[in-house]
């Protein structure tokens, strides 16, 4: 079976997680591996697990040679500078044929508008990885409900979150590199997957209109003087003077461009759920029907009591952004399959090697940035957003939050 040779830049949790999806296909390798550091844990653990060759190459441009598809999984703050590279490398005769990249696809419109500019230039297949469209429980229900859509009509509102109690990386915390708080790191998921799920069966993914966007964002928890001292100490962030949101929450409002019905698109994201871990909910209405998911409902739960809990190593392993390693434990057997990874890498490997788009090009991750910032200018105007105003969507190509440009004290 023909594999798709991925050269990966990149080797923090994200990159983790998707060793640990490609492991589970047939479709892909780890051929090369380029990175600031950890890449020798990473290429170690692929080469245990036949995933590939996993060759460190020092440079982007040698990488290159050796590929079908490069995927960017490093910082935000370093997307832009890497995909010049990328293109550059294409533009000097290297061979690959697609790039893949992380969410988000940049920090902000005119950031995520180079990047694809880049591509269509060096004329590169494309995917924007956005996981939890590939969850096999929304992918299940959209089949499960697609005939009851097609005599009801279609979902009217979504309702989408993910919530933890906060990254793991210095650089997640300062908003200058990450892009902002927890909008910018988990709103695109929450904003993407609801717009999806409300599109009719059968459209394409930007079929729905945007018209509308409004938003409230806040530092509930981690602008406290406790917790402010906390971040200082392990991350070295001082949100004293550059704090990003820890919770924010929105509507979208789409229009069916052949109907004119109008529906809506909740978002709810937090750095603040001190709960079991990660958790991501989703949840849809329409006309006489429904469907919710829930990935902290696992088939396996465990207990481990006190005079046990010093045997635990990590308690990450049963839940990613697990806060405990005691008590009653939700565990999920394979999170990499559970959240969309696995299908996602599946998806792009099946496309890249047919020579095609994967089902989320990078236009689309252009999309998405648009509709995160379009949210945070109306946190940061206070009012409802038309994106239907010229006036707006001018404003969106430059728009930088003030988060974003490290004056967070001004909004919170």
């Amino acid at each position: 079976m023909e594999k798709l040779r991925v050269g990966m830049i990149g080797a923090g949790f994200v990159a983790g997680f998707h060793t640990r999806a490609m492991v589970q296909l047939r479709s892909m390798e780890l051929t090369g591996l380029h990175a600031l550091g950890g890449f020798d844990a990473l290429a170690g653990w692929a080469r245990k697990h036949d995933l590939g060759p996993a060759t460190i190459y020092p440079t982007i441009r040698e990488m290159a040679e050796h590929v079908d598809a490069i995927a960017i999984y490093c910082p935000n703050y370093l997307r832009l500078e890497i995909m010049e590279e990328v293109a550059a490398a294409k533009r000097a005769g290297a061979a690959f044929k697609g790039v893949i990249c992380e969410k988000p696809l940049g920090r902000n419109v005119a950031e995520a508008r180079r990047i694809v500019a880049l591509a269509e230039e060096c004329k590169l297949l494309t995917a924007y990885f956005e996981n939890q469209i590939f969850m096999k429980a929304i992918q299940t229900q959209m089949r499960q409900l697609e005939p009851v859509q097609k005599v009801m009509g279609p979902l009217t509102l979504t309702r989408s979150a993910e919530e933890h109690g906060g990254p793991h990386m210095a650089w997640f915390w300062d908003p200058t590199k990450q892009g902002g708080g927890v909008l910018s790191d988990m709103g695109c998921h929450s904003i993407a997957v609801g717009w999806y799920v409300l599109t009719p069966v059968g459209k394409p993914l930007t079929f729905l209109e945007p018209i509308s966007v409004s938003c409230d964002m806040g530092l509930l928890k981690w602008g406290q003087p406790k917790y402010r001292e906390h971040l200082l100490i392990t991350q070295g962030i001082d949100y004293a003077k550059t704090p990003a949101e820890d919770f924010a929450t929105g509507i979208i409002t789409f229009r069916n461009p052949e109907t004119g019905q109008k529906v809506k698109a909740q978002f709810t994201d937090s750095w603040m759920f001190d709960k079991q871990g990660l958790r991501l909910f989703m949840d849809g209405l329409g006309p006489g029907y429904a469907f919710e998911v829930n990935t902290l409902v696992s088939p396996l739960n465990i207990f481990i009591g006190d005079a046990a809990a010093q045997a635990i190593a990590d308690q990450e392993s049963a839940l990613e952004k697990s806060t405990a390693s005691r008590g009653l434990l939700s565990v999920q057997t394979n999170e990499a399959d559970l959240y969309g990874y696995v299908d996602e890498n599946q998806d792009a490997a099946e496309s890249f090697l047919n020579g095609t788009h994967a089902m989320l090009p990078f236009s689309y991750g252009l999309e998405i940035t648009r509709l995160v910032m379009a949210s945070y200018m109306a946190a940061e105007r206070k009012q409802t957003i038309d994106l239907t105003c010229l006036d707006v969507q001018r404003d969106l190509e430059s728009f930088v939050p003030a988060i974003q440009q490290g004056r967070g004290r001004d909004v919170l």
